[in-house]
């Protein structure tokens, strides 16, 4: 039989473990499928709407990923680097290059939307 430890790790490890696994989704599942898409020839035409309601799915997913980062960061944000200074900031910097990512792709999927919605109004 297993015994189930509490383990509370440190603010500063929490927010680095959230916003490397934020940072893995958005590489690893959203930037391909928006790679696609962006790519007018790269899916058949009666696949585009699949591949973009998929794409849908992922940022919302995306976004709770981002919620998550957040109350990490607004935790380490309450709380005094007790323990190591450099930990500390590499955690706030990790936070800042994922916050700067998330905001690039979601104006490349904005820009993705718009796109979309001029085709289909006949432009």
């Amino acid at each position: 039989m297993t015994s189930q430890t509490s383990t509370s790790h440190p603010p500063d490890i929490c927010l680095l473990l959230r916003a490397h696994g934020e940072q893995r989704w958005l590489i690893s599942e959203v930037v391909p499928v928006l790679r696609q898409l962006e790519q007018r020839h790269a899916l058949p035409e009666d696949q585009r709407g699949a591949a973009i309601a998929y794409l849908e799915v992922l940022w919302l997913d995306a976004q709770l990923r981002a919620i998550d980062t957040d109350a990490a960061h607004a935790t380490l944000e309450a709380t005094n680097p007790n323990g190591d200074r450099v930990l500390h900031e590499k955690a706030h910097r990790y936070h800042a290059a994922v916050r700067r990512q998330r905001t690039a792709i979601a104006r490349r999927i904005s820009a993705l939307a718009r796109a979309g919605e001029r085709e289909h109004a006949g432009f």
